[in-house]
């Protein structure tokens, strides 16, 4: 089973993972239109490797197999506020 990555042109760090490449079919309509003009990133083999960079690989798997896709969104940005206060806490 391989996955096909592209990445959003509309928002930085989001990731669509489709089964075949340029088929878009099982996603839906909002989805595509949010995402933007999908750039492929790359095609990766869901056989043997179980590591993926910023997602779970059997979240990912079973995505796929159940609604056609799985799409990555890029992490939450940190709390400058709460660093703050973890390297100064109140005396």
């Amino acid at each position: 089973m391989f996955c096909v990555i592209y990445r959003s042109n509309k928002r930085d760090q989001t990731y669509l993972y489709v089964e075949k490449k340029d088929d878009f079919s099982r996603v839906p309509e909002e989805l595509m239109k949010g995402f933007g003009e999908p750039r492929l990133a790359m095609i990766l083999p869901l056989d043997g490797s179980k590591k993926l960079a910023n997602a779970d690989f059997d979240k990912v798997k079973q995505a796929l197999k159940d609604q056609g896709y799985y799409l990555q969104l890029p992490p939450p940005p940190e709390s400058l506020l709460k660093m703050h206060l973890e390297k100064n806490p109140k005396k």
